[in-house]
């Protein structure tokens, strides 16, 4: 089992390597070129910038039985495809019993942006050390679950 990270505005990195060490869990984290990362802990990919590239070359890593860490609906949905499991930075998982609701609800929010004309978005609210908290929480249950499934320590 490894712990991939969509990483490119993720605000979890360091949470994740916290508990991903914690468990021996290795971390791989995948960004465009416009970002840099470096880590003590975590593998760190750098993908060309390109429309989707990071997503798709995170998903083409990812296998079953995987983590991976998105806020990204479609980059959720492809890996629950692979049988991988995906975790929101917000400390929800994504399952295949939710991931057709998130996907028209995304869809619809897009079209209702386009009718009404209105583009510029404020951004995201800063997070508060509560929801990081929580976040580490969550991930650390999911992980002793998981590994509870697929043994522990590093690779497979």
């Amino acid at each position: 089992m490894r712990i991939f990270v969509d990483a490119d505005a993720c605000p979890v990195v360091r949470q994740t390597e916290e508990v991903a060490n914690k468990y021996s869990v290795p971390v791989t984290l995948l960004c465009d070129t416009n970002h840099i990362l470096r880590s003590d802990y975590s593998e760190v990919r750098v993908i060309e910038a390109g429309t989707d590239a990071v997503d798709f070359a995170l998903v083409n890593l990812c296998q079953a039985g995987d983590l991976v860490i998105t806020q990204d609906y479609g980059v959720a949905a492809m890996a629950l495809g692979k049988q991988a499991y995906a975790m929101h930075q917000n400390g929800w998982q994504y399952t295949n019993e939710n991931i057709e609701r998130l996907l028209m609800e995304r869809h619809l929010a897009k079209k209702a942006r386009r009718a009404s004309g209105k583009h510029h978005l404020k951004g995201p609210r800063k997070r508060s050390e509560e929801e990081n908290l929580h976040f580490k929480d969550k991930l650390e249950r999911l992980l002793t679950i998981l590994q509870s499934v697929y043994g522990t320590g590093p690779g497979r």
